[in-house]
């Protein structure tokens, strides 16, 4: 393949990846990107509800908190839905779900961070704790839900 032909295919993606940044700036201008990122938070809600359901569930459920992040999961499911269909959903019940789990999500790294403390050796023997104890991280995932339960809640909404 020759040189021009090769430049021309970079130009090519280069101009379709500014076309696609264009195209995500305008939804975010004209109000669309609002109802799907509230879609997104209730797809995010049920898939890490679901997932942390099943690690609590290996640790077998251990301490009460661990059934918080499973119960807001159909919480910021249900508001994220509501959100996609009403404005005033988005901007009441979604900032309100979703602040509470973000709240959650730090509360459960925090709970973590405790748990690792916990283990044998606790910090000083950080990275096989690290390894066998809590996620320390995994809690910033539900953080991230939330965040963008949030951030949906303050966009422009499609008129």
């Amino acid at each position: 393949m020759g040189r021009t032909k090769r430049r021309a295919r970079t130009t090519l993606r280069r101009n379709e990846a500014v076309r696609g940044i264009d195209r995500l700036v305008r939804n975010v201008e004209t109000g669309r990107f609002e109802r799907s990122l509230s879609g997104l938070t209730a797809v995010g809600a049920v898939v890490t509800a679901g997932e942390i359901y099943f690690e609590h569930d290996k640790a077998s459920f251990g301490d009460p908190w661990m059934w918080a992040p499973i119960v807001l999961g159909p919480v910021g499911a249900i508001a994220g839905v509501a959100g996609v269909f009403s404005k005033t959903a988005a901007k009441t019940l979604l900032p309100i779900a979703a602040a509470t789990i973000v709240a959650n999500g730090l509360q459960g790294t925090w709970l973590h961070a405790r748990g690792v403390a916990q283990k044998p050796g606790g910090w000083r023997n950080a990275r096989y704790n690290l390894e066998m104890g809590p996620p320390l991280l995994a809690p910033l995932l539900v953080t991230l839900v939330g965040g963008m339960g949030l951030l949906a809640a303050v966009l422009r909404r499609e008129k």
